[in-house]
Order: C-alpha cells, then structure tokens, then sequence
C-alpha cells in the first residue's frame, strides 16, 4: 500500500486545490505498488490518472470558423500552491483574484476589476503558468492565442482576426493568454518595421482601450524593450518575473520531488548548482531524475543524481 509520506501528500494537495501535484503524487504510488509487485493496481492507478488528466486537457477552440486552430482551449488544474515566485508577485495575483471575485462590489462604486495584465520576464520563469492557475482560482477556461499563427503576411489579415479574437473576448468569458507578445506588440519606431505591422500594434491599441468585457486579457513577453511604450499605459497590472532565488529555488525543489526528497538532504551544492536557471529548467532537472530513481527501483532521489540532471540543464542554459 501507500506509504504514510505519500498519503499524507495526497492529501495535503487536495486541501490545497492542487490537482497537478494529486496527479503527480498518485503516480508516485502507482511506482510504489509496481515495486511491491501489484502490478494490476499500479496500473488502474495510471489509467484513472491519465483518464482525469484527458478531461481537462487542451483543445482547439471550434468558433467561429476563421479562428479555427488559433486559439487552444484548457480547463487549467494549477492552483497557487504550484507557483514558486516572491512574497509580492503572489500577493500582486491574489488582488487580482480578490478584484475579479468582488466585481460587483467595485462596479456599485463605478470601479472596475483590474483583468488587463501585461507579464515580463525571462523564459520559464511563470507567466504562462500564472495564466494558467488564475484560470484555475476563478474557474474561467484559458484561451492562449496562438501568435505564431495570428500574424500573416497578407496585408489586413492579421488585424482582421484580432477583431475577431476581441469579438470573442467579448462573448465568451474566459482568460485571453497572447503568448511571445513583443510579435505583436513590437515598437513602432524601429527602422525595420514595417507598415503592416505597424497597423496591426495600431488595430491592438484600439481593441484593448476599447474592450469592456469581464474577461482577463493577460500579454506575456521576455522582451520588454521590443513592446511599443504605449502599450504598457492599456494594461492593469504590470508584473515583472525573475529567476529564482535560492529560497525558492529550494522550496520548487521539494515540492516537485514530494515524496522523493530523502532526509537530511544536502542542499549547498544543489542551490549552487542551480544558479541562474528558471524555474522551469528546474522543474525539468527534477522530473528527469524522479524518472531516473523510478527507473531504478528507487524511492528516494540522492542528491547526487539530482546533480547530474542538474548539471544536464546548466549546460544546455550556458549553451543558449
């Protein structure tokens, strides 16, 4: 059966609303009973599991027509607990969450909840997932706009389905993501821009000035000089990511491993090893050696064999 540690960690995930962790810990026993030899068991385990996970998976929204493959639809199941960030970003999250949930209170008094968020930061560090668990906190689905596709090169195109995108947000209520946003949002005075492109900022300026829907227009960049100056007056919230620090570089370390964080664990040369990678670098490094121990009939990850998955990543991060 279950160790007392893993029943413990299920537990501590569904009082925390955290489906993804449950997900994970769930699995983690279904490694233990393949151990124990109840093969069957740990394998109606992984189905149930992977069964739940299929239910909130992506799709790709059906309307209208022309928007077909350009925009995915997900019910998220990351929930606040998940997210490694500072003190201030997180209490930054939890106003807009507080806002949007009080909305009514605020529109009695002619004010209106903040839900034009713009997010800065280096790759891997949040932002897609801070999208996905306000999803998840207001039980709104997130809709991420597929940029790549979104701009075209026939003159007009690009701007006529962002008026599409803003009748939709206008429709249905939900969380609008515009991932790599500087494609979009790019400064107007650079000397390689182009006239159409430069409608295109100009067609986006107007549209979120003029949006009045409930719905949360979150825009994600890891290049902040490239975004036009205008820009960043039409949005709510401004919030900057950063790689983590040491301290939370530790706590995304143990919440990952759960159960595979073995006692006394020796941290000085893992945080040291970890400097300057994102979080989700991290997150790799340490699901790359959960899968090494489970591999080896392991069910503890030795701080050595974290350094190695580690030292993989640094070494893929100071290639870039």
């Amino acid at each position: 059966m279950a160790t007392a540690e893993q029943i413990k960690s299920l537990v501590r995930s569904h009082f925390n609303d955290d489906l993804e962790g449950f997900y994970t810990i769930a699995l983690q026993v279904a490694a233990h009973e393949a151990r124990q030899g109840h093969k069957a068991l740990a394998y109606d385990i992984r189905n149930i599991v992977d069964t739940e996970r299929k239910k909130s998976g992506p799709k790709v929204i059906n309307f209208p027509k022309e928007l077909s493959g350009l925009i995915l639809v997900e019910n998220s199941s990351i929930a606040m607990s998940s997210l490694v960030v500072s003190l201030e970003i997180k209490e930054r999250l939890e106003r807009i969450i507080i806002e949007y949930r009080q909305q009514t209170k605020l529109k009695s008094h002619g004010l209106k909840h903040r839900r034009k968020i713009l997010l800065i930061g280096p790759p891997g560090t949040g932002k897609t997932m801070t999208a996905k668990l306000l999803g998840h906190e207001l039980r709104l689905d997130v809709n991420t706009i597929q940029v790549d596709r979104l701009v075209t090169k026939f003159m007009g195109e690009t701007s006529a389905k962002l008026r599409q995108i803003f009748d939709l947000i206008q429709q249905e209520h939900g969380i609008y993501l515009f991932d790599e946003f500087d494609a979009i949002g790019g400064d107007r005075s650079q000397e390689n821009d182009v006239g159409e492109m430069r409608r295109v900022l100009n067609a986006f300026l107007q549209f979120i000035e003029q949006d009045t829907s409930d719905s949360l227009i979150i825009a994600a960049t890891n290049n902040p000089k490239l975004l036009d100056k205008a820009l960043f007056r039409r949005f709510d919230d401004v919030i900057y990511y950063e790689n983590p620090d040491e301290k939370q570089t530790k706590n995304l370390i143990a919440n990952v491993l759960g159960t595979y964080l073995p006692k006394n664990f020796k941290w000085a040369e893992i945080l040291n090893v970890s400097i300057n990678l994102s979080h989700a670098e991290i997150d790799h490094a340490v699901r790359d050696g959960i899968k090494n121990a489970i591999l080896s009939d392991k069910n503890k990850l030795s701080e050595r064999d974290l350094l190695i998955t580690l030292k993989e990543r640094q070494k893929v991060h100071n290639n870039m």
